[in-house]
């Protein structure tokens, strides 16, 4: 009798496509930052390598009223969210490869490992009880901003 080997590779996720469209991504920005104006193409390309997810470009002074009490301090500032949890709400490096490459981490995780990832530690806890970063959805957003 044959006896099957088990393989020491994990195992390869083949819903990537499908976990992604639960994915919306907002780079938070301002026209008058330079660094926000040289880091949108670079927002576009990745938008275009990962069509699934829900890319915006959100112009904080234009839609000031609309962000209620966010405080973006530093730009790029990113919003990372997995249906309705936030998996990451902050500044960071306007590096295009950066950001595919926190995607394709938080894209890694299971839907109950990012409910987990959610939840682990204060400040993530903080971004799921703030209404502001709960409000932004794929549909809000869609009426709010560009969609890259």
């Amino acid at each position: 009798m044959a006896s099957a080997e088990r393989s020491t590779q994990p195992p390869q996720r083949t819903e990537r496509g499908p976990a992604l469209a639960e994915f919306v991504i907002v780079c938070l920005c301002a026209e008058w930052c330079g660094v926000c104006r040289e880091y949108r193409d670079g927002f576009t390309d990745v938008a275009r390598q990962l069509p699934a997810a829900g890319f915006h470009w959100l112009d904080i002074e234009e839609h000031a009223d609309d962000l209620g009490d966010l405080d973006v301090e530093n730009f790029p500032t990113l919003l990372i969210k997995r249906r309705e949890l936030v998996l990451f709400y902050g500044a960071m490096l306007p590096t295009p490869s950066h950001l595919k490459r926190t995607i394709e981490v938080f894209l890694e995780q299971s839907s109950d490992e990012s409910r987990e990832y959610a939840f682990s530690n204060v400040e993530r806890q903080g971004w799921q009880e703030d209404a502001d970063l709960r409000r932004l959805n794929a549909v809000s957003l869609g009426e709010l901003c560009h969609q890259s």
